[in-house]
Parts: C-alpha cells; structure tokens; sequence
C-alpha cells in the first residue's frame, strides 16, 4: 500500500492546458498567513522534481529570487547595462567588447548558481593561448564585477571568480622609444602634416595623448614673462584630459611645463594654420578654443591621430639609416621616447617622473624608460680611481 503524503509535502500533476508535470511544495506561512507554496515544472517527472529541489535550495539559501534559470549571461548583460554607470563612453565600449568576445560565448549559458571556481579556472587556461596577462586580468575583471553584482542582488549565494587567479597569458605587445635619430627624424617628417605641432609638443614635452588633444590656447603661454624674477618661460598648463571627468590621469598629472624652442615654434605654427582653416571652413567652423583640431574645429579623434602619426613615420622611415615600421607604432610612445632621450642624457629619474606627472619613480622606471638604460659609471669611475688603469698588455 502506498505510503499516504504528510501535510505539507506537496505534490506532483500532470497539467493538461500546459502539457507539462507540475511539481509543489508547501513551506508554511508568510506573516501575513499566506500559505507559501513553490511550484516547478518539466515535461517530465524526474524534470519536475529536480527544477523543484533548485527552487528549495534557493529558498533554503535565503535567496529572494529564485534564480533557477539566471545564467553567466544574464549577470553579464545586467552589468553592462546597469553596473558601468557613470563611467567614459570608451570604458563601457572596452568592457562591453571584452564581455562579448570572451566571457559570454565561453561562459554565458552556464546557470550562475552552477558555476564553479573550476570552470573559472579552465575558462582563464583556454584564453592564455590567446590573451596577453594584462588582457585575461581585464576579462577576469568584467566577469568578477558581473558576479559580485549578481550576488548582491540575491541571484546566487557567492563569488566564486574570487578563488581564481589569474594566469600568466601570452607577452604582450612591448611598449617602445625612438632612439635619438628616429626622434629627429620624425621631428623633420612632421613638418608638412596637419599634426605638425601636435607631435613636436608631445615628443619634446612628454604629454599623454590624452592630455594634448584636449589642450586649450588658454593654457598656452608662448610669451612668458621674461621680467620677473624668477623668469617665466614660455609654457603649457596641462590641467585637462579627455577623460568624462576632464581633469587628468592623476593628482600629480595636473602640472605646468616649459616648452622648449621648437615646440614654441611649432605651437605658433600651428596658430597660424588654424586660422587659414578657420576661414576655409567658413560657416561649418565650430569654435572649440582647442589647440589641435579637426578641418572645422573640433576636437581630434585618437583613430585619426594615431592614423595620421604613422603617416609621419612612414615618411621618416624613408631617411637614410632610419629604420622605422610605422604600423608597430602608437601616438603613446612619444611619451615613452621623451623618458628614454631624457634618461639617456642623465637627467635625473626624480625630475623626469615630476615631467611626465607619474605619481611616482617607480613608473617611470618600470613602465616607461623602455629604450635606453644609461651604464651605471659609479662604480668603475671609482674603481679606477683606486686602482689606476693598467697599460693595455703587450702583443
């Protein structure tokens, strides 16, 4: 004889208008004495009651929701939709590429609650064949964020990406300097392109990318003050980026240089350029205060500037004994070329990092003085000095 059902148990039926088996459990009352029922439902028996022991466990984890369904995907795209706001257009762009390359096709139908730090795991393993270190840290990042958030909404009880570290990738593409005769000659390509200035400022002043395209002739001084004490030269005030904020990178970022020589000359240049194409544009000009600009006024795109410096490399890789490949080359390694010529001369890694505004040496010394390492003399100078140099030995 079959055994009668306790009260409470629940239950299983066949619905016929759904064609599927309904699965019920009885969980007692809520406050306002409401009988609290959990149903699930499958077309089959054994697919009935398994949705119902993921709704169980749900409510037994305290969980509001109960998630039975919610996928990698769907955490994912919850974050992209809602966990990016505020931040720049370009972050939201990065991260939203970043998730539909690598994290949803890989991971996006795993349920949440299903997924485990193993999955991780194999997931960042697979992805070093193809993604720098620095790459599988950021796509680890979107899913890690996508999980939190998903977590704090109730949607599965813990993080489990937390566990999972990340993997050293593929070496990525190393960041370089122009040597002394690739600067100078760069420096003579430029002379007939539209960003004529924009890279002797950037190249002889070690200013971002970000930093020059927003620059504004209210923060240019090619005047200075010559009769006070102490002078002041001509200079830049470099105080904006192009991040959603405007204000630069860092604290340290917002700082005021000196420009040398050429750069003057080539920002005076450059005003007189933009006045010819102020009045070629006529009424399509837009006023912008802007240093460097589009034809019409408008602030520079990176693709256009990074398109056009390569153009000025093409044209220096043409000198004789100037071996340059310009599709290798980013506007950013002007920056790193600044650091290295500087080093290279023996100024002082101190005042080289307050130049650049990096909020510390040890940047500038591990990031960005690529190129040229000076050789440490100290020491043989010393050495010298005590022992003597021999006489070279005779043959």
């Amino acid at each position: 004889m079959t055994k009668r059902r306790s009260r409470g148990d629940g239950g299983l039926h066949w619905d016929e208008k759904r064609q599927r088996w309904i699965a019920t459990a009885s969980l007692g009352y809520d406050p306002s004495g409401k009988r609290i029922v959990k149903r699930a439902s499958g077309k089959t028996k054994t697919a009935a009651k398994a949705k119902l022991k993921e709704v169980l466990r749900d409510f037994e984890d305290g969980l509001a929701i109960a998630p039975t369904g919610y996928t990698v995907r769907d955490a994912v795209t919850d974050w992209l939709a809602y966990g990016l706001s505020g931040r720049d257009k370009s972050t939201v762009e990065t991260n939203t590429t970043l998730c539909n390359t690598h994290v949803i096709p890989s991971l996006g139908a795993r349920k949440l609650r299903d997924l485990s730090a193993d999955d991780v795991d194999r997931w960042l393993a697979d992805k070093t064949k193809v993604l720098s270190t620095r790459s599988l840290e950021a796509i680890r990042s979107c899913l890690n964020r996508a999980v939190k958030r998903a977590m704090a909404r109730d949607k599965v009880k813990r993080n489990v990406v937390e566990l999972c570290s990340v993997p050293a990738g593929r070496p990525g593409r190393p960041s370089k300097s122009l040597t002394l005769k690739q600067a100078d000659a760069v420096l003579v390509a430029a002379e007939d392109s539209p960003l004529y200035a924009y890279v002797v400022v950037s190249l002889l002043t070690g200013g971002r990318t970000e930093e020059m395209r927003p620059l504004r002739w209210d923060h240019v001084d090619l005047d200075g003050d010559p009769t006070v004490t102490p002078e002041i030269p001509p200079h830049i005030a470099v105080w904006r980026s192009v991040r959603s904020s405007g204000d630069t990178k860092t604290r340290k970022s917002r700082r005021t240089l000196a420009l040398p020589g050429r750069a003057v000359d080539a920002l005076k240049v450059q005003r007189e350029r933009q006045g010819w194409q102020r009045v070629a544009a006529g009424d399509q000009w837009q006023e912008s205060g802007l240093v460097f600009t589009s034809a019409v006024g408008t602030e520079l795109d990176a693709a256009n500037v990074r398109r056009e410096f390569r153009k000025v490399l093409a044209g220096a890789a043409q000198m004789p004994g100037v071996d340059l490949k310009p599709h290798e080359w980013t506007t950013r390694e002007t920056r790193t070329s600044f650091v290295s010529i500087l080093s290279d001369r023996g100024i002082p890694l101190e005042e080289i990092s307050r130049l650049v505004g990096h909020s510390s040496t040890a940047v500038t010394e591990e990031v960005y003085r690529k190129q040229i390492r000076p050789v440490i003399q100290t020491g043989a100078t010393a050495m010298d000095g005590i022992f003597g140099t021999p006489a070279p030995p005779e043959r």
